[in-house]
């Protein structure tokens, strides 16, 4: 067996509309394809053996221990695959459960499908449950325990912390999509121009002043100091020289900390001596040149959390500590409190294991202790100095019992230091009376606070503190997101994307569209080439500017990655033809309906999914979309646009040489097709197809039907609005095309428009993709002879992929000579055979260049068309002018 590719799925794809996190494993199981599991001595025993839990999987038998049954009884090794992908990752405490395995078509070839919650995770699981079959398969022992440890790993290297998970789920529950922006926590929330970001718990609104005041602890308390906030007392200094000065002034027991630290790093608190407040002035400045000493205030730690300067939450800390028992040792007592099912490893749980670290030996080393040691019962022995629960502190919620006036102090300090989400530690007897009353203080302020304590508190009610911070950033129920229009198809999707993109400008959007030419914003070219993948999709809805998102949304990354958004508001589907097909696993018609589907079941409820009404594959996929659909047609008789516009539905047709909308039985006529330069007089009827489309899309986003007329008279099949798309340059005896047809589909609209125009004589230069099924490629000649009176077949040696260009080539000829009598040439370089057909192109004659580099060959056209004007002005040419 070997792994041919693995993929890793971001969003609604062939396997699945809802489940956006998927790994696809293709692998060659070779000989193992005549040999399912019971046929291969003691393989299910010693699968069982290995992963006893996977008898939890119930697999297509719906009960537990179905999958063990499928193993005994005989099953695949790529079924096999996916149990145990899925089982390792659910050791290493991720929640996965979505599994298929299918073939691809190919005898031996299978597609592993299953979900992650972690895509490296997920793809390193991969690879480990291949290894894992085929140490059973040779009877060799497997350390499955290490694969679990290094799940872990990664998924503490890649997840969320949880301030950010819940903040993410929070928005997640409001339909606000979520983009990651980079490898750690920085999080775009929203769309376009609607988006904000978060970085933890930092907010695009949070103050930079604010951070710079919070995490310098002196300018912090100064602030409150001179505001009348209680604090303690306190001096800094930079030398260990000041240390005994400093602890005389203010006076023991004191708390050392550095200026500038956080999350409790450095910090040492009831310090009662000198030479310990030396060990604790060396401690705090490895994290900062200058020190803090300030008097230790009696009492508990409490966090209160302040959002958009409203009161939330309230935790009681507790730092890490053991209790004696009379027997035990430091070291068994902590591992006892490390045995707790609610801690874990890192973020995984509630709690944190306790770990033995510089810290805990110098507390140690205070008390003349050693791990050895035996607790006294009763006796409580804090591990670590502050109370963060990332070192194994534990909390208990206590807002409830805040007193008012507390409140009212938390509340005033974080408008002081200028926070929108702010964490104020407090040191006080209780919070059940003022703090100012009980000679309680606010020891510190807090950018970026942890929302882990008021989570999961050890003790009292959780509170979700994600929802006060996704209510500041979305106020009243806004979803962050803009609109988005996705348009896929075999043919047509380029001009229709850039058609609808070319309305929606003309109505006054800012409008971001991807193509498979670049993405552009507002017009702008961003990037060039096949940008009419996901990563493409998700670049123009990072983008801060657009608030119009238009998006061509090819086969190939649906395939690939997925869709690159989550739900669109209306959904395109000009057509489903052949194209393509043998490509990652799509092998026939039916599958890659499926697959342009997508786009269609993608739609949210409230939006509509555009549908070719001539076209059985399109239409059938009416009855799989949550929305409304919208249909098109070029037949105004068409049942099917009858039977929908009679219950009430929106509908675009061609009717006697016009555009013509319908709502319900209300139509709206648009405009006469003669006036629409795109559709060249009605004469490309390929192109009225894609007009009815586009009308059709931006009619349900309410674009007003004159805006619509005006943009279609607007919008030039030209290098600079259309490159590439019917582009045509008119010499003086013969005109030039410019296309991209490249299937028998599109050749054969486009050698029907040629006719129409009904030249003396015609040509057309193609060349062949090397991905493509022989049958299309000869088909695709075949089409050519057939409307064109000479072919010139060239050899493209930049679109081969993989196959040898004579082959291709020799396939197009193939095609060509299956019409009889037909002319045809062979040219190895595609400008000398362009340059070879104008030279010889006859007058009222027209030479189509099919062609991918439709850049390229439009500047060559451009020069000879320069060339042939010879344009020259002399003063004498000039009206008006004095001699």
């Amino acid at each position: 067996m070997r792994i041919l590719n693995i993929r890793a799925l971001r969003g609604p794809n062939y396997w699945s509309n809802w489940r956006h996190h998927l790994i696809v494993m293709k692998v060659d199981l070779e000989e193992m394809e005549y040999c399912p599991s019971n046929e291969i001595d003691g393989f299910s025993e010693r699968v069982e053996k290995l992963i006893p839990s996977l008898y939890e999987h119930r697999c297509s038998r719906g009960y537990e221990g179905g999958f063990i049954e499928r193993l005994r009884e005989g099953t695949w090794m790529g079924h096999v695959i996916e149990h145990i992908a899925l089982e390792i990752q659910i050791l290493a405490g991720m929640q996965c459960g979505f599994g298929r395995a299918r073939g691809d078509g190919k005898e031996g070839i299978y597609n592993v499908v299953f979900s992650y919650e972690q895509e490296r995770a997920g793809i390193y699981a991969a690879e480990a449950a291949f290894a894992i079959v085929v140490a059973m398969i040779e009877n060799k022992s497997y350390d499955i325990e290490k694969d679990i440890l290094r799940l872990r790993e990664i998924r503490e290297e890649e997840r969320f912390g949880p301030s950010t998970a819940s903040i993410i789920d929070e928005a997640k529950k409001r339909n606000i999509p979520v983009l990651r922006l980079n490898e750690y926590s920085l999080v775009q929330l929203g769309w376009g121009i609607h988006q904000q970001r978060i970085q933890a718990t930092m907010t695009g609104k949070t103050s930079s002043i604010a951070l710079e005041i919070a995490s310098d602890k002196e300018e912090t308390k100064n602030i409150l100091y001179n505001n009348a906030c209680p604090v303690p007392y306190g001096v800094v200094i930079s030398s260990a020289e000041d240390v005994e000065w400093a602890v005389l002034k203010v006076g023991f027991p004191v708390v050392v900390k550095p200026v500038d630290g956080h999350q409790g790093k450095g910090a040492t608190i009831n310090v009662t001596g000198t030479e310990e407040a030396l060990h604790a002035f060396e401690a705090a400045q490895k994290f900062a040149s200058r020190v803090i000493i300030e008097k230790c205030i009696a009492g508990y730690d409490f966090r209160l959390l302040v959002i958009n300067n409203k009161f939330i939450a309230a935790a009681k800390r507790t730092p890490a500590h053991v209790i004696g028992n009379g027997s035990s040792t430091i070291n068994e007592l902590i591992n006892e409190v490390n045995s707790d099912p609610r801690r874990g490893f890192g973020h995984e749980k509630m709690l944190t294991e306790i770990k033995v670290d510089s810290m805990t030996r110098r507390l140690l080393e205070q008390e003349n202790y050693t791990l050895d040691t035996i607790l006294p019962r009763g006796r409580i022995f804090y591990l670590k100095t502050t109370a963060n629960l990332s070192t194994g502190g534990i909390s208990e919620d206590v807002t409830d019992t805040v007193h008012s006036t507390n409140i009212f102090i938390a509340e005033r300090a974080s408008k002081f230091i200028g926070l929108d989400i702010c964490g104020i530690d407090v040191v006080a007897p209780n919070l059940t009376e003022p703090i100012s009353e009980t000679d309680g203080a606010i020891i510190e302020v807090n950018g970026a606070p942890g929302f882990r304590m008021h989570l999961s508190p050890v003790d009292g009610q959780a509170r979700n503190v994600a929802k006060p911070v996704v209510d500041m950033l979305f106020p009243l129920g806004d979803s962050g997101r803009i609109p988005i229009i996705s348009v896929t198809g075999t043919n047509g999707k380029t001009t229709t994307t850039r058609l609808i993109s070319h309305i929606m400008k003309m109505s006054g959007k800012k409008v971001g569209t991807t193509t498979t030419d670049g993405i552009y914003i507002q017009n702008n070219l961003m990037y060039k080439g096949d940008c009419s993948g996901p990563e493409s999709a998700r670049f123009v809805l990072r983008d801060p500017t657009v608030e119009y998102a238009v998006l061509e949304t090819a086969r190939g990354g649906m395939v690939k990655s997925g869709l690159g958004y989550d739900l669109s508001d209306v959904g395109v589907v000009t057509n489903v033809a052949s194209d393509h097909l043998g490509l990652h696993g799509i092998q026939s018609m039916e599958q890659m309906k499926r697959l342009k589907s997508i786009v269609a079941e993608n739609v949210h409820e409230k939006g509509c999914a555009v549908l070719n009404a001539d076209d059985n594959n399109v239409y059938s996929m009416i009855d799989g979309i949550p929305c409304q659909p919208a249909l098109f047609s070029m037949d105004a008789t068409n049942p099917r646009i009858r039977q929908h516009c009679e219950k009430g539905g929106t509908a675009a047709v061609y009717e006697e040489g016009k555009i013509i909308l319908y709502k319900g039985n209300w139509s709206i006529p648009v405009d006469k097709v003669i006036n629409i330069p795109l559709t060249y007089s009605g004469k490309a009827i390929f192109q009225i197809q894609n007009v009815l489309a586009a009308c059709l899309a931006v009619f349900v986003q309410e674009v007003e039907v004159e805006e619509i007329r005006n943009a279609l008279q607007t919008f030039i099949p030209s290098t600079a609005q259309l490159p590439g798309r019917m582009n045509v340059f008119a010499f003086e005896k013969f005109k030039v095309i410019i296309d991209y047809a490249h299937n028998p589909a599109s050749m054969e609209a486009m050698g029907k428009f040629v006719a129409s125009l009904e030249p003396d004589f015609s040509t057309a230069i193609i060349a062949g993709t090397g991905d493509r099924r022989d049958e299309d490629l000869i088909n695709y000649s075949k089409m050519a002879a057939e409307y064109f009176d000479k072919l010139i077949i060239w050899k493209d040696e930049d679109y081969t992929r993989g196959r040898n260009g004579r082959e291709v080539m020799e396939l197009l000829i193939e095609g060509a000579e299956s019409i009889s009598g037909k002319p045809y040439q062979v040219i190895y370089d595609e400008d000398e055979a362009v340059d070879y057909a104008l030279k010889n192109a006859t007058p009222n004659s027209i030479v189509c260049i099919f062609t991918g580099r439709n850049e390229a060959i439009a500047a060559k056209i451009n020069t000879l068309k320069e060339k042939e004007l010879n344009l020259e002005i002399t003063r004498e040419d000039i009206p008006n002018i004095d001699l």
